[in-house]
């Protein structure tokens, strides 16, 4: 039977990620004991795991990790800065590994061998990390420590039937145990093996039982089932304790009780039940023993309910499943909004009630795809730890990273392709950004760094600000640099904010010489692509001399959106409804006071606005009255003029496929109830096309 190995690589993923958050939190406080178990249990099942998969380079390299946090574990050695540099290498290591196995780059053999052998040299008598609690001059040898009396255990290990799909080997378990102690005895347990013509060569009917005598503690027994601590069910019982010894041998109905082979109530009944012996004591009457076992039994039934409640697992589920499903909802979406149609263009009374029915339990099921697809923000956070960590040591920084919002919820395609961008603007900010220590000092700052990392709900968005106390951005010096290498005419007057964002033009860069980290001047550029690929925007704050605030706003989801639908002679628009603020008029009249210029006076406020008719050359004639949609874009107030507004439409966004792939001003498409197709405006990237055109007009019309 070929073994399928995506469960284990997908669970030691995640165990790497959980390996990493628990090593930089133990790197704070080193002595906690609850830290280094956590290590040791990853490395543990990662190795177990790993050899019952087939994966024995993972299971022999992370062997070298388990021991020496073994070791810390039970307190033989500390936990210092070299160990964990080393088992952060590791974890990195142990991922190229089955990164290499998934079809990726060779893992360097080398670079194992090296972490291998710094770990070695922290063993005690390595002449590395010294043992804890011992003093590291003494020349005298150390005392022989008194070995602990060993203990005799009775474990009773009854797997899940369908234990073997999972390519768990119970075997591979008994034979670890078996290294635990001195004298171990198996008793396997047959009593559920079917009739030959009924048995199913992948169920497990075995169980076993073992009694096993080892100085070791239960919870390095238990470590042995760590990775099928939810496929078989265990029982481990200290069969030498001093008040079992002491007491009288038990009856053997007593034993059996207690060892579970059959339950009370069967001893019970075998011994004459107590209420039939009250009953023939004359003590009760036969409805009063009715009543209570009437009350055992609904006790019984309340706490089983609750046990198995409390015991439902997570399904998981590839994320192209989640996919898939998403974009049938999507179908359905636009099935729904053509039987709403047909329905109301026919007046038929009973087809209208069948369609707002079905646009009800549309409804249900997209918010709850939706909801499917949702995780929380908090795990993308945590790996940025581990990027403040490495960096700041290289350039000798001391920079602290807090995190605030961590439970916010985000599209799991959006948080995907978040990564990255949010890679690039924290190291920006430690490398551009933080001073190091000596300077923030001499500037009357704290010498450690911060860069805090927040995430917030707004409205149909999230935003997600990246915030340090760094020495700020200088909007003079960004407009010099950005005229020096000419990416704007010479004479150009900037306001702070527009300064801000010459950071984010291809190949800017304040940077005086080119690193490892940064001088290319393509990391915010990649930002600035990225984020217009999520159709998000981003706006930047800052104080010289008091640090900058990075904001990205990000929609919610990719797949689905509320849009307002527009029309414009015959062409359809839809304008992503998140973005919309109001709409206006706009008359002859207002037109005419203009003079010329794109621009509505609002309640006392000049709002500039783009003809839509006229950005994509659209044949008719206008309307007497139009409408200007005003939407938020960037931060600025920017109208959107339109024939008519026709209202909200719940839009399923579609890709509009390679041959449209240069047209950046549409974000997709849809599909309407009648069939129609309506173009999604990319509202950003419109203002800014429209703001780029008019810096190149003007010099001409001067």
């Amino acid at each position: 039977m070929e073994i399928d190995t995506s469960a284990f690589t997908e669970e030691a993923y995640e165990l790497l990620s959980e390996l990493e958050a628990s090593l930089l939190e133990l790197e704070e406080s080193p002595g906690d004991q609850d830290l280094i178990g956590r290590v040791f249990r990853a490395m543990h099942t990662i190795k177990g795991s790993g050899a019952m998969f087939g994966f024995d380079e993972v299971a022999e390299f992370t062997h070298e990790v388990e021991t020496v946090f073994d070791m810390a574990r039970n307190k033989t050695i500390l936990v210092t800065k070299p160990l964990i540099d080393l088992t952060l290498a590791a974890r990195d290591q142990i991922r190229a590994i089955l990164d290499a196995a998934a079809g990726g780059e060779p893992a360097d053999k080398e670079n194992a061998q090296r972490i291998i052998q710094g770990l070695r040299a922290l063993l005690p008598g390595a002449g590395g990390a010294p043992a804890a609690g011992a003093a590291p001059t003494s020349k005298k040898p150390p005392a022989q420590a008194s070995e602990d009396e060993p203990h005799v255990y009775r474990i009773r290990i009854k797997p899940s039937p369908d234990i073997f799909a999972n390519g768990t080997n119970p075997l591979l378990l008994l034979s670890e145990l078996r290294d635990l102690g001195e004298e171990c005895q198996v008793i396997a347990q047959y009593d559920k093996l079917p009739p030959l013509e009924n048995l199913d060569p992948e169920t497990c009917y075995t169980s076993w039982e073992v009694f096993l005598t080892t100085q070791k503690s239960e919870n390095a027994i238990r470590d042995v089932f760590i990775f099928v601590d939810d496929q078989c069910e265990l029982n481990i019982r200290l069969l030498d304790r001093e008040e079992v010894l002491g007491t009288d041998v038990q009856k053997i109905g007593n034993i059996l009780v207690q060892r579970g082979d059959i339950p009370e109530e069967v001893l019970e009944q075998a011994l004459k039940p107590i209420g039939d012996r009250l009953v023939e004591a004359g003590a009760v009457s036969p409805s009063q023993v009715k009543a209570a076992l009437a009350e055992q039994n609904a006790i019984k039934s309340k706490r089983d309910k609750k046990v198995q409640a409390e015991s439902a697992a997570s399904v998981r589920v590839p994320s192209e499943k989640l996919d898939g499903l998403v974009d049938l909802v999507g179908e359905l979406v636009t099935v729904q909004a053509r039987l709403n149609q047909t329905a109301s263009n026919r007046q038929d009374h009973d087809l209208q009630l069948i369609a707002e029915e079905v646009e009800r339990l549309t409804g249900e099921l997209r918010d709850n795809t939706m909801s499917i697809r949702m995780l929380a923000i908090g795990t993308t956070f945590n790996k940025f730890k581990r990027l403040v960590r490495d960096l700041s040591t290289e350039l000798g920084k001391k920079i602290e990273l807090t995190t605030e919002g961590a439970e916010t919820e985000l599209d799991k395609t959006v948080i995907d392709q978040l990564n990255d961008p949010l890679v690039h603007i924290i190291r920006n900010s430690i490398d551009h950004g933080i001073e190091t220590p000596d300077i923030r000092i001499k500037n009357g700052k704290n010498p450690e760094g911060l860069i805090h990392l927040s995430a917030i709900h707004s409205g149909a968005s999230v935003l997600i600000r990246v915030e340090d106390d760094g020495k700020g951005l200088d909007p003079e010096f960004l407009t010099r640099k950005a005229i020096e290498k000419g990416q704007i005419p010479p004479d150009s007057q900037l306001t702070d904010k527009e300064a801000f964002q010459l950071i984010f033009g291809a190949g800017f860069s304040t940077a005086e010489k080119i690193t490892n980290v940064s001088g290319r001047g393509v990391g915010m550029d990649v930002v600035r692509k990225s984020i217009d690929a999520l159709r998000g925007s981003i706006d930047v704050t800052s104080v010289l001399g008091k640090g900058t605030i990075i904001t990205l706003k990000l929609p919610l989801t990719l797949a689905i959106i509320e849009g307002l639908l527009v029309q414009v002679a015959d062409e359809l628009f839809v304008l992503p409804l998140a973005a919309v603020e109001e709409c206006v008029e706009l008359s002859r009249r207002d037109v005419a006071n203009a003079h010329g210029r794109h621009v509505i006076n609002v309640r006392d406020e000049i709002v500039p606005y783009i003809r839509i008719r006229d950005r994509f050359e659209i044949g008719g004639t206008p309307p007497d009255i139009e409408q200007i949609v005003i939407s938020d874009v960037e931060g600025k107030r920017t109208g959107f003029v339109v024939d008519s507004v026709i209202g909200q439409h719940q839009t399923v966004i579609k890709s509009l496929g390679s041959n449209f792939e240069h047209s950046e001003e549409f974000s997709g498409a849809t599909i309407l109830g009648d069939g129609t197709v309506a173009l999604i405006l990319d509202l950003s990237k419109m203002v800014r096309y429209v703001e780029a055109e008019e810096d190149l007009s003007e010099p001409a019309a001067a």
